[in-house]
């Protein structure tokens, strides 16, 4: 359990700053802060994806309690308003929040009136139940629950205009045709809350300002001990919405199962089977996962490098077999298609296919299924065979050293892959140093399992030769590592990058050199992760602040990344390393922003406050995959 008491609930900077998060393994999700404002455009109870997350409607934006006790009014949502204004102030009521088995529960503390409220969401359908339960009172009181709502693309506002079909039904409302609000005493309204302010997207250079429209009241009077409860659910609403009580219930065995499947033994394993889940969803053609919460869809460079943390860490390789004959269905001239968060199939990366034949590897390890290796082997072949020859955006061998080269001028194909303009910051045109470590080990892994299901190959010999000019490519002369890219436009690349890593963490990794751990622990580890460039680089960016452009200039330029942990845990491992103490502040983390998960980013400056996503998948997945590792030594 994750908790906070009055000290950081009725401080409303430190409450809007940390923020929780339920799912309904669609992509779709709930998500807000301990305060209950709603600090992101991103932020509501009910927000309903399309297929794989890669694009989100936001519908239900928030539930308003407000308390009747004889003639006392209290008003307990936390409201902001572009005026500068917050009204009401319903935080400083909090006396606690707490997170318990994934499920947010809120407890106001009015004296002699104590009110809680938790939210869940159904797993597989876009349904989500709130339950306010009276827990003190010297006698019934009324509470009214006024419904915030809009029906918008999560990545944007609304404003005010007309007045939208509200339709009453047996229990409460649909709106707009999307979604229907259930409840007890619902008495139809309607009137537009102009001004609504999210801060973070202030923060973040965006426009924080849109309208909201409250549609009604639900009003119940309440006996000590009663409960009210709402749910709301997305077309099509399949008859009677299911009871919120027991979607609560529901969550609460859920996470139970999830932390017995996954063998955890303490409290942080259990966090971290739970937040796992967050991220793994159903689609029509069988589970992935999503990268990140709120904005990210499926992302297969994501969901490959997740995969051993996300999928086997936690027991699941019957989703895991699935998710990699999904993936190999996508091949196309030996790549991966990325993300469809753009609206169409995007081929755009030159490692996914790479971590994809690593995620093969580590899931015969874990399962000795070779049947999975029969089915896909074809596709692991071409895999090889375009990459060899030639594939997309200069992606081949280099004839010379059978080393991997790859990039075109205004694309960026490795993950350090920001652009603006057009443009890519982190320029990383040639032979990059964990391209080619991934490229040794998808020809070990394919050599190895191919072998084993009596199919006849040549690419132990490709590995060997590219692991031997990887040595010698590769090692700084100084000692300090290895270079980040060479045989590149400008030459050999000496940036002190984190990429340097995979040669020594993989499992058929070409370099295990004490060096290139303690290259990176002196000048990129923090607490929550890896620095993606070392501070006295003069490109170094020690903050991921400001707007979109000023973001993604610092995205790989000295930002951290936690999910580089697990890399940097197998190194260490592997060389014999000092692993003393490693994973503590990532665990810490665990209760400092999103809550019981791990951001996508921090900044490179102590403190290392968390930046970008809340709620990452690798990040989560190599934290529980790292936790592992040191735990079976």
């Amino acid at each position: 359990m994750i908790a906070f008491g009055r000290q950081v609930c009725g401080d409303l900077d430190q409450a809007a700053a940390r923020e929780w998060l339920v799912t309904d393994g669609l992509g779709g999700y709930a998500m807000g802060t301990v305060a209950g404002l709603r600090t992101r455009r991103y932020h509501g109870l009910l927000v309903v994806a399309s297929p794989g997350g890669s694009s989100r409607m936001l519908g239900l934006a928030a539930v308003d309690p407000v308390v009747r006790i004889g003639d006392r009014v209290v008003r307990l949502a936390t409201d902001e308003w572009a005026g500068g204004g917050v009204d009401p102030a319903g935080h400083v009521h909090l006396a606690e929040f707490a997170l318990v088995d994934g499920v947010p529960r809120w407890r106001w503390d009015l004296g002699d009136v104590v009110l809680q409220r938790e939210v869940a969401m159904a797993h597989g359908r876009p349904a989500v139940g709130i339950v306010f339960r009276l827990l003190r009172a010297p006698g019934p009181v009324t509470l009214d629950l006024t419904p915030l709502c809009t029906w918008r693309d999560a990545h944007g506002e609304r404003t005010a205009s007309g007045t939208p079909g509200v339709v009453p039904v047996a229990d409460g409302f649909e709106f707009e045709g999307a979604y229907r609000v259930a409840g007890p005493g619902w008495v139809p309204g309607g009137a537009w809350y102009r001004g609504a302010y999210a801060r973070e997207e202030a923060a973040r250079g965006l426009n924080p300002v849109e309208d909201l429209f409250a549609a009604g009241c639900f009003t119940v009077e309440l006996a000590p001990g009663g409960t009210a409860e709402i749910t709301a659910a997305a077309a099509p609403f399949d008859g009677v919405l299911p009871a919120a009580t027991d979607l609560v219930a529901e969550a609460r065995v859920r996470a139970a199962e999830l932390a017995a499947q996954a063998g955890a033994t303490d409290d942080i394993g259990r966090e971290l089977a739970i937040a796992a889940d967050r991220f793994v969803v159903d689609t029509p053609t069988g589970p992935s996962a999503v990268a990140g919460y709120p904005w990210f869809g499926e992302w297969s460079r994501d969901l490959m490098t997740s995969f051993e943390g996300l999928l086997l860490s936690t027991h699941r390789f019957a989703e895991a077999r699935e998710v990699l004959r999904r993936a190999g269905a996508t091949i196309s001239e030996g790549m991966l298609a990325n993300t469809a968060d753009t609206g169409t199939l995007e081929y755009n990366t030159a490692d996914a296919a790479l971590w994809f034949l690593h995620a093969i590897g580590r899931y015969v390890h874990a399962t000795t299924d070779l049947d999975l290796v029969a089915e896909l082997g074809e596709g692991m072949q071409e895999i090889l065979y375009r990459h060899r020859d030639g594939a997309r955006y200069g992606i081949a061998a280099d004839p010379a050293d059978g080393l991997l080269t790859q990039g075109k001028p205004g694309f960026a194909l490795t993950w350090m892959d920001a652009r603006i303009g057009g443009q890519p910051v982190t320029e990383r045109q040639g032979k990059a140093v964990e391209i080619n470590a991934l490229w040794i080990e998808g020809l070990s892994v394919t050599a190895e399992l191919c072998n084993r299901i009596g199919k006849r190959n040549d690419w132990a010999a490709a590995a060997e030769r590219a692991t031997a000019s990887f040595r010698r490519r590769f090692a700084r002369p100084d000692g300090r590592g290895l270079y980040d890219v060479v045989d590149g436009p400008g030459g050999d690349d000496p940036a002190v990058r984190p990429n340097q890593l995979l040669a020594a963490s993989l499992p058929h990794g070409p370099l295990r050199d004490p060096g290139i751990v303690e290259t990176c622990r002196a000048a990129l580890l923090t607490s929550v992760g890896l620095r993606s460039l070392a501070p006295g680089d003069p490109g170094y960016i020690g903050r991921h602040r400001g707007g979109p452009a000023e973001r993604d200039h610092a995205y790989h330029q000295g930002t951290v990344w936690p999910w580089l942990i697990g890399p940097f845990t197998d190194a260490a491992v592997n060389v014999g390393a000092d692993t003393a103490g490693l994973l503590d502040g990532l665990e810490l983390h665990l209760a400092e922003w999103g809550l019981g998960s791990v951001s996508e980013t921090a900044d490179g400056d102590a403190p290392h406050a968390g930046t970008g996503c809340p709620f990452q998948a690798w990040s989560v997945a190599e934290l529980l995959r790292a936790r592992q590792v040191l735990g079976s030594r």
